[in-house]
């Protein structure tokens, strides 16, 4: 990543950023996750609209309606530069400021075990922490997927790479394979990838069409696609408006790139969970035998 953090105003330092790390990572994971409740006050390092006293309530799991279709068509753009379908492009969080990934209110903000419980990740499975930064999320999801399973955590900053590494070891977590990405390659095994997992990283990616397109071959048939964006409807989320994103903005984004919407999980405070699946491969169809006495051949669909 390049440039400096502009979703916060302010930054602490490295000594806090160790201590932060080393307090996250000696807590038991099952203690981290309190019960669903609406969040605390922000900090006052995010954006102004922190000082609403209202925070949105939980809502009802929206279900896709009908199948969506597996590839639409994209609709045509003109946008400026720093714009994708309309939306500005946020900027790409800097490893300079990976001490506000743990900040001691983002358990509350964000509720991570229970987020991830919502997904019911099998033990054993391949996953992806695309934007993995300094494994929040890494370390929580090689626990969740255990020692046969792996984890592949993605990040364009060779620095957050290396925060993530030194995380792992503490952690004593050694199913986490960090990959260098870009904004235009992945770098994800072909076909290999039962869930690609994204945390408010998605609205920074600069070349979304390549990115959705390397995620895409990256998945099995089947496998799924979560995005966890900050909602846009509601303007009490204390975050900057180009680090939010809609419901609606997401699915125009990312089903032209032949996901298919499967349904929008709203019970955190703040977060939309969206999940897309790559369509399962079409079975083709085998020619059946002629019946006896006739002289066409009759096809059906295995």
């Amino acid at each position: 990543m390049i440039g400096k953090d502009r979703r916060f105003k302010s930054r602490a330092g490295l000594p806090a950023l160790v201590a932060a790390i080393l307090l996250a990572i000696q807590v038991p994971a099952a203690a981290q996750d309190p019960a669903p409740a609406p969040a605390p006050a922000p900090a006052n390092h995010q954006d102004d609209a922190a000082k609403s006293s209202a925070h949105p309530k939980a809502k009802a799991k929206t279900k896709a309606k009908g199948k969506s279709r597996a590839r639409a068509k994209a609709p045509a753009r003109n946008d400026p530069p720093g714009f994708y379908m309309g939306r500005p492009i946020a900027d790409v969080m800097s490893w300079e400021g990976a001490n506000w990934l743990f900040r001691e209110t983002r358990i509350q903000e964000e509720q991570p075990e229970a987020m991830l419980r919502s997904l019911k990740i099998p033990a054993g499975a391949t996953v992806a922490d695309v934007g993995a930064g300094a494994g929040y999320y890494s370390i929580r999801l090689a626990r969740k997927v255990g020692p046969k399973g792996i984890v592949y955590a993605t990040d364009l900053q060779p620095e957050m790479l290396r925060f993530l590494q030194e995380n792992a070891r503490a952690a004593r977590v050694k199913n986490i394979k960090p990959i260098r990405c870009t904004q235009t390659k992945t770098n994800l095994p072909s076909g290999a990838i039962d869930l690609i997992l994204m945390v408010d990283v998605y609205h920074e990616c600069t070349e979304p069409d390549a990115t959705l397109h390397g995620l895409l071959t990256a998945l099995k048939p089947g496998g799924r696609l979560v995005l966890v964006e900050f909602r846009a409807e509601d303007p009490t989320v204390p975050i900057k408006p180009e680090h939010k994103m809609t419901l609606e903005q997401v699915r125009k984004e990312v089903e032209p790139q032949g996901f298919t919407f499967k349904e929008s999980l709203e019970f955190l405070p703040w977060q939309h969970v969206i999940i897309f699946e790559k369509p399962r491969e079409a079975k083709k169809s085998k020619p059946a035998k002629a019946r006896e006495g006739s002289d066409k051949s009759i096809t059906r669909s295995s």
